[in-house]
C-alpha cells in the first residue's frame, strides 16, 4: 500500500519523545513502541516483549549492534532491530515494525 493510502494515526508530539528513547502508544488495539533517534529518525515496533508478554519494549535501551539500530528488551535483554522488528538472538521472537512519519510536530504511525 502506498504511504499516502495507509491509515495514519497521530501518537504523540515530537517534543514528547527525547532523542534516544521511546514511548508507548495504543493504536487500533496494538501496543506500539515509537522511538526517536538522533537526526530526527523515528521507528515503531510492537511494544509487547514476546518472551514475557509484557508491554515494555518502549522502555528498552536504544543502541546499535554493527550496522543495526536496536532496542534491548528491559526484561530478557533480547535485541530487536528497529527497522525490521527482527529479534537478533531468537528470530522466532521477532515483532512487527510499522511505518512512521512526522507531519509538523505530530508523530504518526500506520498499523494496517
Amino acid at each position: 500500500m502506498a504511504p499516502e493510502n495507509l491509515p495514519w494515526t497521530v501518537v504523540c508530539k515530537t517534543a514528547e519523545i527525547l532523542p534516544g528513547t521511546g514511548v508507548c502508544a495504543l493504536v487500533d488495539g496494538r501496543h506500539i513502541a515509537v522511538f526517536r533517534l538522533a537526526g530526527e529518525r523515528y521507528h515503531a515496533i510492537d511494544n509487547i516483549d514476546p518472551r514475557s508478554g509484557a508491554s515494555v519494549l518502549a522502555r528498552g535501551l536504544v543502541g546499535s549492534l554493527g550496522e543495526r539500530v536496536v532496542v534491548a528488551s528491559p526484561l530478557y535483554k533480547n535485541h530487536f532491530d528497529l527497522n525490521t522488528g527482527a529479534c537478533l538472538e531468537a528470530p522466532e521472537h521477532s515483532v512487527r515494525a510499522y511505518p512512521v512519519q512526522v507531519s509538523g510536530d505530530d508523530v504518526l504511525v500506520a498499523v494496517s
